[in-house]
C-alpha cells in the first residue's frame, strides 16, 4: 500500500458510498431511470456506467479479475431493480478494496497497462482520473434526483 493507493481507496469507498445514498433517496425507483428534455444520462445508467469504468479500469486491468465491459449496455438497459444496482456497487467497492492495496509505487509510476486517452499517462494519474470521473458522475446523479425525483402518477 501506498500513501495515493491509501488515499485513493478512501475516495472511491466514499463516494462509491455516496452513490449508494444518492439511489436510495429516490422516493421513487422508476425515476432512477427518467429522461427528461435535455437530461439523457438517468442515475441508473450513471451507476452502471461507473460500475463498468471501475471495474474494467481497476478491477480487470490492474487486478486481472476478467471483468468484461459492455460499455453500450451501460446506456442503453433500462429498469435494473435498485437493489441489485446497489449490489453491484458493493462488489466494485470490494474489487476496488482488495486491488488498489497491492499496487506498489513502481506501478503507480509505470505506464498505464493499456491506451485510453490520445496520450500516455502513468497508472497513478489515471488513478486520479478514475476518482475525479466518479465524482463527476456522482453529482449529475444528485442534480438528477433532485430535478426529476417528482410523482409522475399526481
Amino acid at each position: 500500500m501506498t500513501l495515493l493507493t491509501d488515499t485513493l481507496n478512501i475516495i472511491f469507498k466514499r463516494d462509491l458510498l455516496k452513490l449508494k445514498e444518492e439511489l436510495n433517496l429516490y422516493n421513487h425507483e422508476e425515476n432512477l431511470w427518467r429522461v427528461e428534455g435535455n437530461i439523457s444520462n438517468t442515475a441508473g445508467n450513471l451507476c452502471l456506467h461507473l460500475i463498468g469504468n471501475l471495474n474494467t479500469y481497476i478491477g480487470d486491468v490492474l487486478g486481472h479479475t476478467g471483468y468484461v465491459r459492455n460499455r453500450p449496455e451501460e446506456f442503453s438497459l433500462k429498469n435494473i431493480p435498485r437493489e441489485m444496482l446497489l449490489a453491484e456497487l458493493d462488489r466494485t467497492i470490494k474489487v476496488i478494496e482488495d486491488v488498489l492495496p497491492r499496487l506498489t509505487e513502481t506501478q503507480l509510476a509505470d505506464e498505464y497497462p493499456r491506451p485510453v486517452f490520445e496520450y500516455s499517462m502513468t497508472t497513478g494519474y489515471f488513478l486520479v482520473h478514475l476518482a475525479t470521473h466518479l465524482n463527476y458522475h456522482l453529482g449529475q446523479v444528485n442534480y438528477h434526483r433532485r430535478l426529476l425525483d417528482v410523482d409522475l402518477h399526481l
